[in-house]
């Protein structure tokens, strides 16, 4: 997709769903909300929120991980179904984020914006949570960004088929309703809850993270940029809510650095670990972690990442 399509596609994406919300509410009101639809949206929440955040974040920005071409493809297909742009796109994005995370460049910073006082702050905040998708002139060039995502020939055809696998997404619950119920009534909700609905819920909780966790919520970690740590965003967002922690070290493969700390992608990670099916899974060292959380750091190393 060129630039106006995806700010198109963006755009379609915000206003399709959340009318599909409201459809959805009518169906709810009128009892049309079966079993079968929570288990469907609850397949497709879970698998396109692994996507994003196991497959597009962790792996392919930031390497936390190596898994087999297998699983990296199948992870990466689940993200382009979230809806939130192909790959190549997404990642570059990502990295130039962290390049200059809430300084000038930011593509999605919620501090940068013009105006003061609470109105200022919102228009900001829009800005980071959708605006910024919106922007003509806001592009991340790949080949600077993910110029090895770029040279691979599987990442560029999951990016040039990333619309077909969008509608997929919303076909496939669908079907799977379809499957469930045997009734085209199965089939219209599944699309809607697990799709629809699905596509709406997924994307706002990573939007949130650009937003809501640049801007509220605790700091453990003293990073150059403004990023926080929001508990209560932390399990729908599946970890990703757990920002300072991910700024203060971007390369691990847990957001959630102590137990208690819930992060479902981190947990993929390890189980795939734990299976054989994922290598090379970056963690923090406990003597850099306590010396951080006091504010220092191992000699010869930067305070910041």
């Amino acid at each position: 997709m060129n630039g106006r399509q995806q700010r198109l596609f963006i755009l379609g994406t915000s206003l399709v769903p959340p009318i599909a919300v409201l459809a959805a509410m009518v169906f709810l009101w009128g009892r049309l909300l079966r079993w079968s639809d929570v288990l469907v949206f609850a397949i497709m929440y879970v698998i396109c929120a692994f996507g994003v955040t196991t497959g597009y974040h962790r792996l392919l920005t930031h390497g936390s991980f190596k898994t087999s071409q297998p699983i990296r493809l199948a992870l990466t297909v689940a993200g382009a179904m979230s809806g939130q742009g192909p790959p190549i796109t997404w990642v570059a994005h990502h990295r130039r984020h962290h390049r200059v995370a809430d300084k000038e460049g930011d593509p999605h910073s919620p501090h940068l914006g013009d105006g003061t006082g609470l109105r200022g702050a919102l228009k900001n905040l829009w800005h980071a949570h959708l605006g910024w998708q919106l922007d003509p002139e806001l592009t991340s060039d790949p080949m600077r960004y993910c110029p090895d995502l770029v040279r691979e020939r599987a990442m560029r055809r999951i990016s040039a088929w990333f619309l077909p696998i969008v509608l997929a997404g919303v076909l496939l619950p669908g079907l799977l309703g379809l499957l469930i119920t045997g009734t085209a009534t199965g089939a219209l909700t599944g699309a809607l809850w697990g799709g629809l609905v699905r596509l709406f819920l997924v994307n706002h909780m990573a939007y949130a993270v650009n937003s809501i966790c640049h801007y509220f919520g605790r700091r453990r970690f003293a990073t150059i940029d403004e990023s926080r740590n929001v508990i209560w965003l932390a399990l729908p967002s599946f970890g990703e809510a757990w920002h300072n922690n991910h700024h203060a070290f971007p390369k691990s493969a847990r957001h959630g650095l102590h137990w208690w700390e819930l992060d479902p992608a981190g947990g993929l990670i390890l189980l795939l670990e734990r299976l054989h099916l994922a290598r090379d899974v970056v963690r923090v060292d406990p003597r850099r972690l306590a010396l951080r959380e006091r504010g220092l750091s191992l000699v010869g190393e930067s305070p910041v990442d």
